[in-house]
């Protein structure tokens, strides 16, 4: 391991050097691609560092301790080289995890679709909640959410909403969120005060670049149809709204919440791309299920991941078993303590598996 860490020192070292170089510095590709590769290595590089700093000074601790000491001075070197093991072996672990192979999309934005399932009015409901949700949990997280797609019921929740979201991160954490979420509360619309059971799904795609998945003109069907609203109701007599088709896979993705033509096909054809690239990574997976399927899950559209129970105030993500009584909190966008066990989760089978390669 010290030496794999070596490496990666010198390495950041040399993306130093390299940043300064003139030649660098002029071109914008080499200088966007080395300072990610020297940001990516920077937490590392830093627990590295104190790694050796740390060894050092137990080392030196452990030479005092043999030699000629007072009382006081021996308890103050035991406390020391006490103080130091216990930081080493809590280094060694974070490098365990920060040497873990990272997923490639982890930094990258996301679009999220959420669509009512189960239930009829009181799943596009809790569709709408959990869309909120998202919303306050990027927003304290600092990043952006743009609405791409909506398509309203008639009591306000959403059959189906689509947005981006914005920012470092953002795929590292929302990724978990994948599967169907379950509701159990009394409708709205349920007039005899029985609990119901309802589901959302949630499907998290990481941001595709144009480069990453070509979509060529002659491979789609473009069309255009005026923008409507709850219940179907056209709402302008332009036909601004964008339908677009990729008829290779089938695949089709839609917009009309933007303000021109242009802009609704662009948007179309940015959740076509993570659709198109979301599939083969499923149908990759699909070859390895039995042997590679965490507890995490799979980003299965069928899964259920987690319920949401309003009587009694309940989370629960089903596949770490874990269970929280704050529900009015994680639907305000206090999701922190759950995607944290998931990544926990994550990371510690990463590391089982890792050792038995």
């Amino acid at each position: 391991m010290l030496d794999r860490l070596q490496a990666l020192a010198d390495r950041y070292e040399k993306l130093s050097e390299l940043l300064c170089d003139p030649d660098v510095a002029s071109d914008p590709k080499k200088l966007r691609d080395y300072s990610k590769e020297q940001s990516d290595l920077q937490p590392v590089y830093a627990a590295y560092n104190e790694y050796k700093q740390v060894t050092e000074q137990l080392e030196d601790a452990k030479v005092m301790q043999n030699e000629k000491l007072d009382d006081d001075m021996r308890e103050m070197v035991k406390m020391e080289i006490d103080e130091l093991s216990e930081r080493r072996t809590e280094l060694e672990a974070e490098i365990q995890v920060l040497l873990l192979p990272k997923d490639p999309n982890d930094d990258k934005n996301v679009i999220v679709e959420i669509r009512g399932a189960a239930g009829g009015d009181e799943a596009a409901l809790f569709a709408s909640d959990l869309y909120r949700m998202y919303m306050k949990f990027a927003d304290a997280q600092g990043w952006r959410v743009e609405l791409m797609e909506s398509n309203e019921s008639d009591l306000g929740g959403f059959k189906e909403v689509i947005f981006m979201v914005t920012g470092k991160g953002a795929y590292s954490k929302l990724k978990y969120e994948s599967g169907a979420h379950r509701v159990q509360r009394i409708p709205v619309t349920e007039s005899g005060g029985r609990i119901h059971t309802s589901t959302s799904t949630v499907a998290v795609m990481p941001e595709v670049e144009e480069v990453e998945v070509e979509i060529l003109d002659k491979d789609i069907r473009v069309d255009t149809y005026c923008s409507s609203g709850a219940g179907g109701q056209s709402v302008n007599t332009t036909k601004s709204a964008v339908r677009v088709l990729h008829v290779p896979t089938g695949i089709m993705a839609q917009c009309q919440d933007g303000k021109s033509q242009n802009e609704n096909k662009a948007k179309a054809l940015q959740v076509l791309r993570a659709r198109i690239s979301d599939m083969k990574r499923q149908e990759e997976e699909a070859k390895y299920a039995g042997e590679r399927k965490s507890k995490v899950g799979t980003g299965d559209r069928s899964e259920r991941i987690r319920t949401y129970n309003y009587p009694q105030s309940r989370v629960t993500d089903h596949r770490i078993g874990l269970t929280l009584h704050k529900l009015d909190s994680v639907l305000n966008g206090d999701m922190e303590e759950i995607i944290n066990a998931l990544t926990l989760t994550e990371r510690t089978e990463l590391m089982e598996r890792e050792n038995l390669a």
